[in-house]
């Protein structure tokens, strides 16, 4: 389906966002008063991934986020976007990062926008990177309110969330996190003991079938390799797509010391998920379930497109499953 706009809506939108934009404080909301009070004007200059520079409001008041790593990003830092894109799957925003914006209301899907709803909102700022469809209307959307595409496909959950960041007015912050962050990856990565680098696979059970998520860089890829474990063979290098499907004739690809099995859903989806795995002939066999190593996991989490927020999650799991254990 698409959205078209009434003229007077769009012109009252457009009318709105410049005013909210010139009205800037210079207090970004983080501790990067230099690029918040840029030129004192209420307003700063940021690069989109396209290499654009887009002027910014200093402090941006009323945020749209058009992607799941938009959204998780600002959250991570501390912002209340007041629209979002549902999360794969599902009409709300992903299950993992419902709890943090409840305020958001539903604007977008993966595969486009709804303009008018986007509009009446009458955001200041739209983020928005190429993992969703509303890449294909950015022009519109500068048209409704200052308009940043943080991030290429497949492009570095860490610059994306550094690209969200710096579009916010955070960038400090930004840089704080990812350092807490690293410092909770090394710790985690020292009490892993005997599953120091254990080969790690990592699934989707989805209509009866598996399907290999979390591969290359992004949040699930990048950080199993910051702990030193490996993936099986049919798991490394870059992925394909979001996942790739694998043969049930093919079942022991998917085979590993551990299996993190989730669904497109929250944990529960995941726990239905291993139900209907197990009734699979041959899942029974792969080492991983002999050996009770199957860790059910928050697939909204693990196979969204990824953010700081999202890592998060991956490395909780991964602490709990792993460390210190035999």
């Amino acid at each position: 389906m698409r959205y078209r706009r009434p003229a007077a809506l769009l012109t009252v939108a457009l009318a709105g966002a410049l005013t909210l934009a010139g009205c800037g404080d210079g207090d970004s909301g983080g501790k990067d008063g230099a690029d918040a009070k840029a030129g004192g004007s209420g307003t700063r200059s940021v690069t989109d991934a396209n290499g654009k520079k887009v002027d910014v409001p200093a402090a941006p008041k009323k945020v749209v986020t058009l992607s799941e790593p938009t959204l998780d990003a600002a959250l991570a830092l501390g912002a209340h976007p007041i629209g979002a894109t549902s999360g794969r799957g599902q009409s709300g925003v992903a299950d993992y990062l419902a709890p943090k914006a409840k305020d958001a209301q539903i604007v977008a899907n993966t595969a486009e926008p709804d303009l008018d709803k986007l509009a009446a909102l009458r955001p200041d700022l739209i983020l928005l990177d190429e993992t969703v469809g509303a890449k294909r209307v950015q022009d519109k959307l500068s048209r409704i309110a200052p308009t940043v595409l943080t991030a290429k496909l497949n492009a570095p959950w860490r610059d994306a969330f550094a690209a969200t960041a710096d579009a916010l007015g955070k960038k400090a912050d930004g840089q704080k996190w990812l350092d807490t962050f690293d410092a909770r990856l090394k710790a985690v990565k020292n009490g892993l003991g005997a599953n120091a680098g254990a080969v790690t696979s990592v699934i989707r059970w989805q209509n009866g079938a598996p399907s290999v998520v979390g591969k290359g860089k992004g949040h699930v890829g990048d950080t199993l390799t910051a702990l030193g474990l490996k993936r099986p063979q049919g798991q490394q290098g870059e992925s394909s797509g979001h996942s790739e499907p694998v043969s049930l004739e093919r079942l022991e690809t998917i085979d590993g010391d551990w299996l993190f099995l989730g669904a497109l859903g929250d944990r529960a989806a995941g726990e239905k998920g291993l139900k209907e795995a197990t009734a699979v002939p041959n899942f029974g066999k792969l080492k991983a379930v002999e050996k009770h190593h199957v860790v059910v996991i928050d697939g909204s989490a693990w196979n969204s497109s990824g953010g700081p927020l999202a890592a998060e999650a991956v490395l909780t799991d991964v602490e709990k499953a792993l460390a210190k254990k035999s």
